[in-house]
């Protein structure tokens, strides 16, 4: 079953990194930076490329889904992370291309997860219980209130909020299975609120900076909040005698993508750079291939 879980991450890993260049181009199409939840949804959901990345999303998703409920936590999470050398090499023809740095960091990403899959034990229960989803949708509150500083923030750190948006997504997926009781079907309901706001900021962020450099932020959050809860609070289990190589490859699988993200990034201008007077920027087209 761990092979399968392992196949089944890599390849949602696959679509969530074509995806996020894709949601990229989209997002910078639209012009002007997408402010507002309900503007921006209003405005996606008429726009066929971000419909096509919703329902690339979805497909990721249940795969993903399937092997969090057969993986611990912090392996599910730390495959989702090969999305981004993907994402780098998706969007090499716009961006930095790959030197030795950046292949070396594919390849400690590459080390870091062979380390976890080595080391991951078995995966903890499904939790349906009050306080669980309690705290899922008090995660849920303090995401969208600190979501409301959006304004204020660049690529990196919407991105980072994102990625705790889609750590709760994550998790809130632990709190789904059978019998299906009122519990459940709140944790369920969890699932697409957290994955809501994250997308959005996400796609703030994308507008505003490099995709690796966002996505970077994204996958550190992402990975790393899921691993510590799911271990501390959900029973996810580790090998005996494995726990000094499956943080290292924790630590490997999360450092390598960050670093292949930042290194990645552009030195040119930022892509929101244009002024409210109309003064252009980096646009759509100047940063992504028509």
């Amino acid at each position: 079953m761990t092979l399968l879980g392992v196949a089944l991450g890599l390849l949602s890993a696959t679509i969530f990194g074509v995806a996020a260049v894709v949601q990229a181009r989209a997002v910078r199409g639209f012009g002007s930076s997408p402010q507002g939840l309900s503007a921006f949804v209003g405005r996606s959901v008429r726009d066929a490329r971000t419909m096509a990345v919703v329902a690339a999303y979805l497909v990721g998703f249940v795969l993903h889904a399937v092997a969090i409920w057969l993986l611990p936590l912090y392996l599910a999470q730390a495959l989702v992370a090969m999305s981004l050398p993907v994402t780098a090499l998706a969007s090499h023809r716009v961006e930095d291309r790959l030197h030795r740095t950046g292949w070396a960091a594919v390849a400690v990403v590459t080390l870091g997860l062979v380390l976890l899959s080595l080391g991951a034990g078995e995966p903890g229960e499904v939790q349906t219980t009050t306080t669980f989803v309690a705290a899922l949708w008090a995660g849920v509150a303090a995401l969208a209130l600190a979501s409301t500083a959006h304004r204020h923030l660049n690529g990196p750190l919407l991105g980072l909020l994102a990625g705790l948006g889609y750590a709760g997504s994550a998790i809130s997926v632990r709190g789904v299975g059978t019998p299906v009781g009122a519990v459940v079907v709140l944790a369920a309901l969890a699932v697409p609120s957290f994955s809501l706001v994250a997308f959005w900021l996400y796609s703030l962020g994308m507008h505003r900076a490099a995709v690796p450099s966002t996505s970077a932020a994204l996958i550190v959050a992402q990975t790393f909040v899921p691993a510590a809860v799911g271990v501390a609070l959900l029973g996810d289990g580790v090998r005996e005698g494995w726990w000094p190589a499956v943080t290292a490859g924790l630590l490997l699988a999360t450092s390598g993508a960050a670093f292949l993200g930042w290194h990645s990034a552009p030195t040119g201008p930022d892509p929101s750079a244009a002024t409210e007077a109309g003064t252009p920027g980096r646009t759509a087209d100047e940063s992504l291939p028509g």
